[in-house]
């Protein structure tokens, strides 16, 4: 069996990343969104971790920042998975016999 983090340790990068570049930088989301060229409102729900990240999203900030969009890639489906394995009760899938 694999070892599974605890579903706490796993953060949205949305709000990190506001944490860690913007808040300390004394930026703004419409700066930040103006610089990447996305919409105010499509950078704010990110930043409040309403949205999920993207790809071309995740390359927009390695360009801007040089934080690697494979890390934050990984930030979001880690995320993602430990909030569908909160879930995972609601399930009613039983595992596959082999067909012989």
């Amino acid at each position: 069996m694999a070892l599974q983090m605890h579903p706490s340790l796993y953060v949205h990068p949305g709000p990190w990343l506001r944490r860690t570049y913007l808040d300390p930088n004394d930026m703004t989301v419409t700066e930040v969104a103006a610089h990447l060229g996305v919409s105010r409102q499509n950078m704010s729900v990110l930043f409040n971790g309403h949205a999920s990240l993207t790809a071309m999203m995740a390359l927009r900030f390695e360009k801007a920042f040089g934080i690697s969009a494979d890390t934050l890639l990984r930030m979001q489906a880690g995320h993602d998975l430990a909030q569908a394995r909160s879930r995972e009760g609601e399930l009613d899938v039983e595992r596959m016999r082999k067909v012989a």
